[in-house]
């Protein structure tokens, strides 16, 4: 990788927002970076042939700027003969010089030279790699994190307004029947229903699911002896009330005419 690229490779994540593929990507890019990095590496180690027994860069026939492909030239035959002569290595630290300060004449110093080059170069370019994949995930992550709560907050406000759409939307309940008589001392009457009270609630019955008299009718049937809440508009006013069908000397349950509203 050349020193352009290196540092394009350190330069900040783009200002457009991160998507999955551009981390891919990064991670891609550092995949690459680690295998130039272990071919370097692998070229080093090389030297530990003996320039007497065997010249790498004749026996491999690559030009010295190709050296990030030197792993794939390194031949077992090549590897089977530094194994045989046992030479040391020459790693990242590993001095050139021998203890009299000559160059040492059992390595390929500008084939050394130029891989720990080359290794610097590149393991600057994966650090650069890493920052820009971590940052990234860090942008992605809270990206999500924004949405997450923006689609909370979205999914609370519609089920408030949802909530409050029958309420808000229709105004106050409607009523759907009307009392057009009441028998003294009727069940009716004792509960507090008064002649054209506009009937709201009554019982499981209201508005939304009111069809027909039967309805009411069967409500009451089923309650007899038991308490009912009915709610009526009376002037403009809602009040409860609590009825309890139950019979008396008069006719019925109730006690009392009621007439469906025409809507």
């Amino acid at each position: 990788m050349s020193e352009k690229e290196g540092r394009q490779s350190g330069s900040s994540p783009q200002a457009s927002a991160v998507t999955v593929s551009d981390i891919q990507e990064l991670i891609r890019r550092k995949e690459e970076i680690e295998a130039q990095i272990k071919a370097n590496y692998d070229v080093l180690e090389s030297a530990r042939g003996n320039r007497g027994v065997i010249s790498l860069r004749a026996a491999c026939d690559h030009s010295a700027n190709k050296f990030a492909e030197a792993g794939e030239l390194i031949i077992p035959t090549v590897t089977s003969l530094f194994k045989v002569y046992q030479q040391k290595g020459v790693g990242m630290n590993e001095p050139l010089v021998d203890c009299e300060g000559y160059p040492r004449s059992d390595v390929d110093l500008y084939q050394v030279r130029t891989a720990r080059h080359n290794i610097v170069c590149l393991q600057n370019d994966h650090k650069a790699v890493m920052k820009q994949v971590e940052e990234a995930l860090h942008q992605l992550h809270a990206r999500d994190k924004e949405k997450q709560a923006r689609d909370t907050a979205e999914a609370r406000e519609e089920a408030l307004s949802r909530d409050r759409g029958p309420r808000e939307g229709l105004g106050p309940p409607q009523a759907f029947a009307r009392v057009n008589s009441i028998s003294p001392g009727s069940p009716a009457s004792i509960a507090g229903l008064q002649v054209d009270d506009e009937i709201v609630e009554f019982g499981s019955v209201n508005t939304h699911n009111f069809q027909s008299l039967q309805n009411i009718g069967s409500v009451v049937q089923h309650s007899e002896g038991k308490p009912l809440n009915v709610t009526v508009n009376r002037r403009g006013e809602k009040h409860q009330l609590r009825l309890v069908p139950t019979r008396w000397a008069g006719r019925g349950l109730l006690g009392c005419n009621i007439v469906p509203l025409q809507r």
